[in-house]
């Protein structure tokens, strides 16, 4: 996965694995950081139950350093 691939998706989040593919780091990784200290992940994260989710948009305008 790219991050031209996530930029043509069109739905509303993105799953550890999706954005752990862009990163280059494990999706278990970021489910802990996004648990235990999300404003370090910089990029909004969404936790549904036990269920972790990060907005698309957010993090394509932190990995192109738009605002």
């Amino acid at each position: 996965m790219t991050l031209d691939e996530i930029a043509a998706m069109d739905k509303p989040t993105l799953t550890p694995a999706e954005v752990a593919a862009v990163i280059g780091c494990d999706p278990q990784d970021l489910r802990v950081q996004a648990w235990t200290a999300p404003e370090k992940l910089g990029f909004p994260t969404t936790i549904i139950g036990h269920r972790v989710r990060f907005p698309r948009l957010p993090f394509i305008q932190f990995m192109t350093g738009e605002k």
